[in-house]
């Protein structure tokens, strides 16, 4: 398993995960390529084995992995199609370009029952809904701005969380289920707000990823992600569907 190899940032087991489809999208394992098995994985990284099905089982609920009782877990055929829609973690890509990430936490609250906000998550009136508002830095520069409504039903214990210390983003990945996620991309204009956040002129073209995840029926959480135009970009490759 020559190149397999723990990156010692966070989580163990998002860590095996961004070895394996490091792999993947790195052309190492093409579409159809069978995998070592969890029994190997467990072995070479030196962990449990409920560790290692957790990173499997994540790979292959976003379609990179497919899963077989008799040949065990295959790369799937249109696994490099699906970068741009993963769950990013923002601090990784950072500190993959080499630079020194760092956050900050903007707003807190919780969402009064008559605000505007609501509208946005179809849950009833007294569903207690948390409002974060958080900027990601690269190398002391805006990198990300983040808005985000939390279902605290869904979500209890983020109120317990020190979110002034611990993105938000991350924990919830880390800590809450989820079965499906959305993902909206446009180009927006930034209004003062949000130019003032991410050190922008007002009208500044700007990337903009609404994402929005859901476990069975019951909404999770909703963030809408802005990225200054000139300072991001997104990345995947492609191949034709043979």
């Amino acid at each position: 398993m020559e190149g397999l190899c723990l990156d010692g940032n966070g989580p163990v087991w998002r860590q095996i995960r961004r070895a394996i489809l490091g792999r993947i999208t790195g052309d190492a394992w093409r579409p159809g390529t069978r995998i070592p098995s969890e029994i190997e994985l467990t072995r070479h990284f030196g962990v449990s084995r409920m560790t290692t099905n957790r990173a499997i089982q994540s790979l292959a609920l976003e379609g990179h992995l497919e899963r077989h009782r008799r040949i065990g877990t295959i790369v799937a055929n249109r696994a490099q199609e699906r970068p741009a829609f993963e769950i990013w973690d923002v601090r990784e890509i950072i500190e993959r370009s080499g630079e020194r990430y760092s956050y900050q936490l903007l707003e807190q609250l919780i969402i009064p029952e008559d605000d505007a906000r609501r509208d946005l998550f179809p849950v009833r009136r007294e569903t207690a809904l948390l409002w974060l508002r958080c900027l990601h830095l690269s190398d002391g520069i805006p990198f990300q701005l983040e808005e985000r409504l939390v279902n605290v039903e869904a979500a209890p214990d983020i109120l317990d969380l020190p979110l002034d210390q611990t993105p938000p983003g991350p924990w919830l990945v880390d800590h809450v289920p989820w079965s499906q996620a959305e993902h909206m991309i446009s180009a927006v204009p930034a209004a003062a707000k949000e130019a003032d956040a991410l050190d922008l002129n007002i009208g500044t073209a700007c990337l903009v990823v609404e994402r929005r995840t859901w476990n069975g029926a019951t909404p999770v959480t909703l963030a809408k992600l802005w990225h200054p135009g000139s300072r991001y970009r997104l990345k995947g490759q492609f191949e034709p569907v043979r």
